[in-house]
């Protein structure tokens, strides 16, 4: 199976985790490639006129893992305007994350994997599972291994 992992990540948080995701599901044997979405300069909360540099092309996976931060307790303009931009995801099985700094879910993670899948389901994809990463809790690593062990299971 060619699993695609997909990620906007403004501080490296997001990657750091998507980095270990890949590297637990090639343990299992999966085909696993990592691309980042980079955009041409910072996007801010709101900010409309956004321009992708690296743009991965999701036709090549048969099943699809999105990463995104909350900012501004939402969906990443960065992640965003990919998702917005992708023109079908018809036929494909999609998993999420998001990390995030608050410790709440209420504080924009439960909304921001709502848009993500919102988005992903109006271009035709079955979302199969969502996580939240909270970064600066104490039990990071924790949440992080959970991440990884139920989206994980997911293939």
């Amino acid at each position: 199976m060619n699993i695609g992992i997909i990620v906007y990540s403004k501080t490296g948080n997001t990657f750091e985790v998507a980095s270990r995701l890949k590297g637990s599901l090639e343990q299992k044997g999966y085909s696993v490639s990592l691309e980042q979405v980079t955009l041409e300069k910072d996007a801010k909360p709101g900010e409309k006129d956004i321009k992708l540099v690296n743009i991965p092309d999701v036709e090549r996976y048969e099943q699809l893992i999105f990463g995104s931060p909350v900012q501004a307790f939402s969906l990443a303009e960065g992640m965003n305007a990919y998702l917005e931009q992708i023109p079908s995801l018809e036929g494909k099985e999609v998993s999420l994350f998001v990390t995030k700094q608050l410790p709440f879910a209420w504080t924009g993670g439960n909304r921001t994997l709502g848009q993500m899948e919102k988005i992903c389901a109006g271009k035709g994809a079955k979302v199969r599972g969502k996580e939240i990463v909270y970064w600066h809790e104490k039990n990071r690593e924790k949440t992080i291994k959970q991440c990884i062990d139920s989206l994980g299971k997911q293939f």
